[in-house]
């Protein structure tokens, strides 16, 4: 066995086909000795054939022995607890962890990564996301799918993601992966199936997809990979690199007179667009402004966003408030989060340690760290009409002066998390 022991992260929302999959790899796995890592070992249903002579589901032990040398382990634990558990008491060639009831992998991911005695034994190979292509689609063309309840593949789900819309579980879950299994390919046609891989692409530029029919795929391409960059897990969604490219081509700090001109950073023309694929008709743009944004009039700009725009994140500056509100879009799911102050708003003390602190900070002269910065990835949607609509939506010049007594639908308090548009 190697000194570490490569691990591939399986997510994917409720019946899209991760059971499915465990149960492929299980039985498919060739020369390798696979261990599977499930919530629930029970909706497996492992071939019978497949169980190990004299090895009947031990319950106390939560581990299922195979005849082909895998194993099928139930997370009775904790996980970090689990999973060194296995590496002491077993060899085998890879682990398979399902992040079943975890919105995204990034947690899983970091157990791995993180200086742990779970690190010393595992390394991250890569991060899988199960899609039903579907619903995966059904949930950006604006329509309501309904969530996939227990009884069709045993799954639960999480308390915490009960009121995640569906698409936006999905598309973090997408933003976090190394490939993406376009499943229950046969209920797409050739033109969804290529729509799909557009989606992802958008939404991951880097990330490998596979079509799949009831989750069908050569373990090869899932195990041994080394896809999985753990300096990159933060930077791994679509948005924040054209966030960062953006940035990057328009020279951070050189914008220190655009609040007046309503310009922005982007300008009138096309600074801070950028085109992750022309030939999938995926663009996307940032728009950065340093004028704060009447909170009503975003709000009706967010909630009339065109059904083209599938994926929005970024910090807006509002009017009559001193937190950062991230604003977050999948579909046709619109949060607003409230997160610490804008540091211009601290007291002077504070705000020059925070600034000593981070000498890389994009600092105006009048306005400080007070900016909007949003990135907006999607087809066929009219950008101008778009950058206009946001224009149009910051405070006028008359406003300006009353800007602190306006108040809107967006959460004020830190850590408060508002729904400004749902399904």
């Amino acid at each position: 066995m190697r000194d570490t022991i490569p691990v591939t992260i399986l997510s994917g929302s409720l019946g899209a086909g991760k059971t499915t999959l465990l149960n492929h790899l299980l039985t498919e796995a060739g020369d390798r000795d696979i261990a599977v890592l499930v919530n629930d070992m029970g909706t497996v249903n492992v071939d019978a054939e497949l169980i190990a002579e004299g090895s009947e589901l031990d319950v106390d032990d939560g581990v299922a022995e195979l005849s082909n040398g895998c194993i099928c382990c139930e997370l009775q634990d904790d996980l970090e607890t689990a999973v060194v558990r296995l590496a002491n008491d077993r060899d085998f060639d890879a682990l398979v962890v399902e992040s079943s009831g975890i919105s995204e992998p990034a947690p899983v991911a970091r157990l791995f990564t993180t200086e742990s005695r779970v690190a010393a034994l595992y390394r991250v190979d890569t991060l899988v996301t199960v899609l039903d292509t579907r619903l995966f689609l059904d949930s950006f063309a604006g329509e309501t799918p309904e969530r996939r309840g227990a009884g069709t593949t045993g799954e639960s789900d999480a308390p915490a993601d009960a009121d995640r819309p569906l698409s936006d579980l999905m598309v973090e879950q997408v933003e976090l992966s190394n490939i993406v299994l376009l499943n229950k390919a046969d209920l797409c046609s050739d033109a969804e199936l290529d729509e799909a891989e557009e989606l992802v692409r958008a939404l991951q530029p880097d990330a490998e997809t596979i079509r799949t029919t009831f989750s069908q795929v050569d373990p090869d391409r899932l195990f041994d990979r080394d896809l999985f960059d753990q300096t990159e897990i933060s930077d791994l969604p679509g948005w924040k690199r054209a966030l960062a490219e953006a940035g990057h081509s328009h020279g951070e700090g050189s914008h220190s007179h655009d609040d007046e001109s309503h310009a922005g950073d982007s300008g009138h023309g096309h600074d801070g667009h950028h085109h992750p694929e022309d030939v999938y008709g995926v663009t996307s743009f940032t728009y950065r402004r340093r004028r704060p944004f009447h909170p009503d009039r975003l709000a009706d700009v967010l909630r009339d966003l065109p059904s083209g725009v599938v994926r929005s994140k970024g910090t807006v500056w509002l009017a009559g408030n001193e937190r950062r509100v991230v604003i977050g879009q999948a579909g046709p799911s619109i949060r607003a989060e409230a997160q610490g102050p804008w540091i211009a708003s601290l007291p002077e003390v504070e705000r020059d340690m925070y600034r000593s602190n981070r000498p890389e900070l994009d600092w105006h002269d009048e306005h400080g760290d007070r900016r909007t910065e949003l990135v907006f990835i999607g087809t066929d949607y009219d950008e101008e009409a778009l950058r206009t609509a946001l224009d149009d939506a910051l405070v006028t010049d008359e406003e300006w002066t009353e800007r602190e007594s306006l108040t809107g639908p967006f959460p004020v308090e830190q850590g408060e998390e508002t729904v400004i548009r749902s399904p």
